[in-house]
């Protein structure tokens, strides 16, 4: 699991950290060489952004962006490959590398990478450059008004 997903686990819940044996996927892959691994029996929340899928593989291959990853079980391997030649690198808007999963195991994925939520919020934000959506009452124009807006 990447080490940015973990939040708290309860009593029967080992956490440890493993190393990513993947030159690709710690340099590239956005979490460096240092994973967190749970065990035990305890419940853990980790933390995710949009909708959660899981996705089961039997000895399959999934191709995700690298920001949607959430955790994996043994059995996967986890690495990192180029998104394709320089034009879909710059023009996809899927980034330069992408996330490889294979074996048999189940994977967790996001459909809203944190570093997305914050984009959008600060798009949204109208002292940042966003536009404002509006309150829609008679007191959100009163407080335009004396914000001077």
């Amino acid at each position: 699991m990447p080490k940015r997903c973990f939040l708290c686990a309860a009593l029967g819940t080992e956490v440890s950290i493993t190393f990513n044996k993947r030159l690709g996927a710690g340099f590239f892959g956005g979490e460096g060489f240092i994973l967190q691994k749970l065990n035990g029996d305890g419940m853990a929340f980790i933390h995710a952004c949009g909708t959660i899928v899981e996705k089961k593989l039997n000895n399959e291959t999934l191709i995700v962006d690298t920001g949607c990853l959430v955790a994996f079980t043994d059995g996967i391997d986890y690495d990192i490959q180029k998104t394709g030649g320089l034009k879909s690198m710059f023009f996809s808007g899927e980034g330069f590398f992408l996330a490889t999963l294979k074996g048999t195991g189940t994977v967790y994925l996001q459909s809203l990478p944190f570093s997305r939520l914050a984009n959008r919020i600060i798009a949204s934000a109208p002292n940042i450059g966003g536009r404002r959506k509006g309150e829609g009452s008679v007191l959100g124009v009163i407080g335009d008004m004396i914000d001077g807006r």
